[in-house]
């Protein structure tokens, strides 16, 4: 998963594609306990770039888009939010497929 290296880069890639976004941080025990079956998830929802989104690096946007609970996930479209699944609770490999899954 590619990680988000500026907030300019946010910005083009949220408009410009299919993207789901995961905030997350280094010290978020939620955010480790899904960490190792993401990839599957990624290769089971080709249709979108998963883009990882470090908390504390981008708390700015995080603010912005109303994140205040790690991990999250918020979908586009060309720059259309599509959902999000944004809270503080941990979230199984299960509940993030059924996210995305229900994506229009």
């Amino acid at each position: 998963m590619k990680k988000l290296e500026s907030y300019q880069q946010f910005s083009e890639l949220r408009e410009n594609g299919k993207y789901i976004f995961l905030f997350s941080a280094d010290w978020c025990k939620d955010c480790r306990v899904i960490e190792p079956v993401l990839p599957e998830i990624e290769a089971k929802f080709t249709d979108y770039t998963f883009i990882h989104i470090d908390r504390d690096q981008f708390i700015d946007l995080c603010a912005e888009l109303d994140v205040f609970g790690i991990p999250s996930f918020i979908a586009y479209n060309n720059g259309t939010e599509l959902g999000r699944f944004v809270s503080k609770d941990r979230k199984t490999q299960e509940e993030i497929e059924a996210f995305i899954s229900g994506l229009k």
